[in-house]
C-alpha cells in the first residue's frame, strides 16, 4: 500500500494548498520541547488512544485554517521562543505543508521538533504518509511511537511520556538540552480569558 492509498481511506478533508489545519497554538512552553518553545496542534489523528490528551484532535474535519506563511510570522514574531513543536493529532499527516514551514522557521534560527505516533522506521518506509522523509528531514528532534495506556511513564526525569516511545536527536546541538519531563502540564490564559492546557497530566477543574 502506498501513501496515496492511505489517504482516502482516512477521509482526509481537502485543506487548500499552502495551507495547515489546526487543533491549536500557544507561544512559549517549557513543556513540549527544550527550552520556550511555539506549539502547533495539527487537527486529525485516526489511533484514538486510550487516555489521549488531546481527544479533540482526532476528527479529520476542518478546524483552524492557516496560511503556512500567516503561520511562520505567528511563530517568529515572539523572540522568547528559540524553537516549535508540531504535535496534535498526528502531524504527519499534514507533513508537506509542516516542512515547509520548518524551513522557514529553521532559516530564522528556530528548532523543529515533532510529536508522531508513528515510529521512525513506518516514516521511513515506502508507505509512509506522503511527506515524510521531507519533514524528517528537517526535525531537530521527534518522539515516536503511540501513547499506550498500561506504559505510562510518571517521572520528573522523562521526556517520553510511555515506555514504547522513542526520542531521536538528530541535531547534537540539542543532545545536553533534554532536560523537559512529559509528567507535568502548563495553563496558558489568554487575554479573555480562555485557558489552554497542555503538558502530560490531563487538567481537571
Amino acid at each position: 500500500m502506498n501513501s496515496q492509498s492511505l489517504q482516502p481511506t482516512l477521509n482526509l478533508p481537502q485543506i487548500p494548498a499552502g495551507y495547515l489545519n489546526l487543533m491549536g497554538y500557544v507561544n512559549e512552553s517549557a513543556v513540549n520541547g527544550p527550552g520556550c518553545r511555539a506549539v502547533v496542534w495539527v487537527q486529525g489523528c485516526s489511533r484514538h488512544c486510550p487516555d489521549c490528551f488531546n481527544p479533540e484532535s482526532w476528527s479529520f474535519e476542518l478546524n483552524q485554517l492557516i496560511s503556512i506563511e500567516d503561520l511562520a510570522l505567528k511563530i517568529l514574531s515572539n523572540p522568547r521562543d528559540t524553537g516549535v513543536t508540531f504535535s496534535g493529532g498526528e502531524p504527519f499527516w499534514q507533513a508537506p505543508g509542516l516542512a515547509k514551514l520548518a524551513r522557514q522557521v529553521k532559516a530564522a534560527g528556530l528548532t523543529v521538533m515533532a510529536f508522531t505516533g508513528f515510529t521512525l522506521e513506518k516514516l521511513q518506509a515506502p508507505d509512509a504518509p506522503a511527506g515524510a522523509a521531507e519533514l524528517l528531514e528537517e526535525l531537530d528532534l521527534l518522539i515516536d511511537g503511540s501513547y499506550i495506556q498500561e506504559l505510562a511513564v510518571h517521572s520528573p526525569n522523562s521526556p517520553v511520556s510511555s515506555s514504547n516511545q522513542r526520542l531521536h536527536i538528530f541535531n547534537p546541538q540539542l543532545q545536553d538540552q533534554i532536560t523537559w519531563a512529559s509528567d507535568q502540564i502548563e495553563i496558558h490564559v489568554s487575554n479573555n480569558g480562555d485557558r489552554l492546557v497542555t503538558g502530560y497530566r490531563r487538567y481537571e477543574e
